[in-house]
């Protein structure tokens, strides 16, 4: 759930566009609640791109077995683009 002026990280996004434009599956504006089969019809999400490629934190994974020799560390840094809402329309 998001509103108009919200900073939100998604997965990355590919291209260099400076702008990008969601369909909403859902719309709570006030009391009226409009859900979408499967999106929302004439109504359209705008966000401007921020930050392109960020990383997220470390994330490590460790294999370990007692006894056998086994010890295996393994790290991950999922990438994000950092979106502002710009408008919902």
């Amino acid at each position: 759930m998001v509103a108009e002026g919200e900073t939100i990280s998604v997965e990355l996004l590919k291209g260099d566009s400076k702008s990008v434009s969601f369909e909403p599956l859902m719309v709570i504006d006030g009391d009226s609640v409009s859900v979408g089969t499967p999106a929302v019809a004439k109504v359209v999400v705008k966000a401007d791109v921020v930050d392109s490629d960020v990383q997220a934190d470390k994330v490590t994974s460790i294999r370990y077995k007692a006894k056998k020799r086994v010890h295996t560390v393994r790290g991950h840094r999922q990438h994000h683009t950092t979106l502002k809402i710009t408008s919902i329309a």
